[in-house]
């Protein structure tokens, strides 16, 4: 695994991480607690540094231990993020969905926003998501 890059809150909170995993092919993002608008978007900016960095095609995203909602991001994620990121060469993009209905609730509002932009998939394990991944391409 290459090198982790982790972002925090103010008060020092680990809120997210990435790392480039399986020779560089795919991007694996963690997300944890709760998420406002400011995070969601720093660790979006940061996921699309990284693949302007280097170009990826596949995003492992998991919220798996995110808590609560973050829908008031939606609009961001759809209108700048994720053509950004396609445009960038993002094509795949597993979710890794939460135990929280409204974080779920969320990610799968998202989804009906941007699946024709990218392939989408979700999982309740991060080693489903990798699999997928793997398998495409």
């Amino acid at each position: 695994m290459e090198q982790q890059v982790e972002l925090k809150k103010v008060y020092g909170d680990v809120f997210f991480t990435a790392a480039r995993i399986k020779g560089d092919s795919i991007i694996y993002s963690r997300w944890f607690g709760v998420q406002s608008v400011e995070t969601v978007k720093e660790g979006g900016y940061k996921l699309l540094e990284m693949i302007k960095e280097k170009p990826c095609s596949k995003l492992l995203n998991s919220n798996k231990e995110v808590v609560g909602s973050w829908d008031m991001a939606l609009e961001w994620a759809e209108s700048v993020w994720t053509p950004e990121m396609k445009k960038a060469g993002l094509r795949y993009l597993a979710q890794v969905v939460p135990s929280s209905i409204y974080a779920t609730l969320t990610i799968e509002s998202l989804i009906h926003r941007i699946d024709k932009v990218l392939e989408i998939r979700t999982f309740k394990e991060e080693s489903d998501a990798e699999e997928w991944l793997l398998s495409v391409e």
